[in-house]
C-alpha cells in the first residue's frame, strides 16, 4: 500500500494567511463584535463606548483585535464582561 507525505511551503501559507484575501473575513468578523460592543456598552459619558476600536496588526497571519481605548476601559470591563460578551453573541 503506498503512503502519501505532504509537506506544507511555511512561506506560502503565511504568505496565505497574511493576505488580503483573509485579512477581509477577519476584519468583518472584528467589525460586527465591535459594533456589538458599542451596542451593549454602558454609558456614563460615552468615553467607554467611543474609544471600542478594531486595530488590525499581522503576525505570522492577519490579526484584528477589539479594543477599548478609554482610560478606565479595564475596569468596565471588569465590572461588565461588556467586550467578552459581544464576542460570544
Amino acid at each position: 500500500m503506498a503512503s502519501t507525505r505532504i509537506t506544507l511551503n511555511s512561506a506560502g501559507m503565511r504568505d496565505l494567511l497574511q493576505s488580503a484575501g483573509v485579512r477581509a473575513p477577519v476584519r468583518e468578523a472584528a467589525e460586527k463584535v465591535a459594533g456589538r460592543a458599542r451596542a451593549g456598552a454602558t454609558v456614563e459619558s460615552g468615553a467607554y463606548r467611543d474609544g471600542i476600536t478594531v486595530v488590525s496588526d499581522t503576525t505570522d497571519r492577519a490579526v484584528e483585535r477589539v479594543t477599548a481605548t478609554a482610560p478606565h476601559a479595564a475596569i468596565v470591563e471588569a465590572r461588565t464582561g461588556n467586550l467578552k460578551r459581544a464576542l460570544g453573541r
